[in-house]
């Protein structure tokens, strides 16, 4: 019988501890088989963050490091710097990149640090009961939005694709979804193209990825599913926002 769908080398044979409905899973299936597919898992290197995938190190099948709150891009700055040959990723939330660890990962983006930054975008703080992230949209109810997230008061949901594609830095800013399977397929290229990107030693890479939290939004796994294609894609659009076109180097600027 000829095998066509098995577990990617990549991943350890550990339970993931995610809630019903929750993405990371996905995800991490999709890292692990780039680093598959593209045979760079032994000299791989990864950081994990705080926040639901804090335990991701006893999920990847490679060498990980334990990073304080939002600092997981000044850890892989230091690694990277001492083993340049080492391919280095950064695992992240947007609770974690996008609000304690902003000056982080603009530094680094600016920098053109040549690391990969996989950042999971479900527009809440999951780990810590639910409260409002910088992501979250407007009107949506979280623990410390209870009416639904006002401008007045606590300003826009930041985008950060947009944001960090302003930036000399970058060679690859890519945001997309995992609501469903063909989104998960093109999830998985520009997972590949972005540690493709530090092979090839262009600089600084990162792929945003929108993902649900059913638990902390109240609602099934299939109806988070529909919430998320219905609400946060007309926010956060997808598509690649930056691109190196020439190799071996940056942005033609």
């Amino acid at each position: 019988m000829r095998t066509i769908f098995q577990k990617p080398e990549a991943l350890t044979d550990t339970q993931f501890h995610y809630c019903p409905g929750c993405t990371h899973g996905i995800i991490h299936r999709l890292v692990a088989h780039a680093l598959d597919t593209l045979g760079i898992r032994k000299e791989t290197i990864g950081v994990a963050s705080v926040g639901c995938s804090v335990f991701a190190y006893e999920y990847f099948n490679c060498d990980m490091q334990q990073a304080a709150h939002g600092r997981a891009p000044a850890v892989a700055t230091g690694i990277k710097r001492v083993l340049p040959e080492r391919i280095v990723f950064t695992y992240q939330g947007d609770g974690d990149l996008a609000s304690i660890g902003m000056g982080e990962i603009i530094h680094a983006a600016a920098r053109g640090e040549n690391i990969t930054v996989i950042f999971v975008n479900n527009a809440i703080y999951g780990m810590t009961s639910g409260q409002m992230a910088p992501t979250t949209l407007i009107g949506q109810k979280t623990a410390t939005s209870p009416r639904g997230r006002s401008s007045s008061e606590t300003g826009y949901p930041i985008r950060m694709c947009e944001l960090l594609s302003t930036l000399h830095g970058p060679s690859y800013i890519a945001r997309v979804s995992t609501h469903d399977p063909r989104h998960i397929l093109q999830a998985e290229k520009a997972i590949r193209r972005a540690f493709e990107m530090q092979q090839q030693k262009r600089g600084f890479s990162m792929v945003e990825i929108l993902s649900t939290c059913s638990v902390n939004w109240g609602m099934t796994p299939a109806e988070s599913m529909g919430w998320l294609a219905d609400n946060m894609i007309p926010y956060y659009p997808l598509g690649v926002f930056k691109e190196a076109e020439n190799e071996g180097g940056r942005l033609n600027e």
